[in-house]
């Protein structure tokens, strides 16, 4: 009897220690996991940034010269134009260093950037402008988007739409709502092809890009035509996007 109750201690020995070597290997093995997992996210971090960095080299610059070549285009208006650069350039130059900027920051050059394109047109053209995003939201001065991000859009406006046509318009709607902010760009589709020029401009890629990295599921962004009038619809869940933040540290 006492031969019996000792082989079933020495099993039950036997089994914790495999047990314990067991738990052992698994932990080893979670550990292992968890830093390829780290060094994984940190390399995936460090591409992102090197290509967030590039996208932003690529942008200033045709941005730029996108702005220079409509006030050159109306040297009698020269006052309000550099007036209007001026807020465009140190947007640029102060604002876009940072990661993120505030609703409030991008909105403000959103509009310095429209009176600017504005000078384009004629004073009769069709050119709706509506920012329905209020100053007491309380994530308005938080930064929280991704500086330029409503460049594509509004210059991709000016330069598709019809700006000769009478019937033609061009609609730009900013919008705040239940945390997500909301660009709604329309315009009326110029019959003529657009002017190619011999080196292409940033490129819907980059700025979907752009998005797909920084907000990653956080964002749904929408383009089509409905008869001769393109729409592009983007929204910025900034809540979500802000816990994540937060989550990741």
């Amino acid at each position: 009897m006492n031969s019996q109750i000792l082989i079933i201690i020495l099993l039950f020995i036997l089994l914790a220690a495999f047990a314990v070597l067991m738990a052992v290997k698994y932990l080893r093995e979670k550990d292992k996991k968890t830093v390829f997992e780290n060094k994984y996210k940190e390399l995936e971090m460090k591409v992102h940034g090197l290509e967030l960095e590039s996208i932003k080299y690529k942008l200033n610059p045709h941005l730029f010269k996108n702005v220079l070549n409509s006030i050159q285009s109306h040297a009698y208006q020269t006052y309000y134009s550099l007036d209007k650069l001026a807020n465009v350039l140190d947007y640029i130059l102060y604002e876009t260093d940072q990661g993120l900027v505030s609703l409030k920051e991008e909105t403000e050059f959103a509009l310095n950037l429209i009176e600017i394109n504005r000078l384009k047109i004629s004073p009769l053209f069709d050119l709706r402008i509506k920012n329905k995003v209020e100053p007491n939201e309380p994530l308005y001065e938080q930064k929280l988007i991704a500086p330029l991000i409503t460049v594509d859009l509004i210059e991709n406006a000016f330069k598709h739409a019809d700006l000769q046509s009478p019937e033609s318009f061009i609609s730009v709607v900013f919008e705040f709502k239940d945390n997500k902010f909301f660009l709604t760009v329309s315009n009326k589709i110029s019959q003529k092809p657009a002017f190619k020029k011999e080196k292409g401009g940033f490129g819907k890629e980059n700025f979907k890009k752009r998005l797909d990295i920084i907000y990653k599921e956080n964002y749904t962004f929408d383009q089509f035509v409905e008869k001769d009038i393109y729409i592009a619809h983007l929204k910025i869940d900034l809540l979500e996007h802000k816990a994540k933040m937060l989550a990741i540290g």
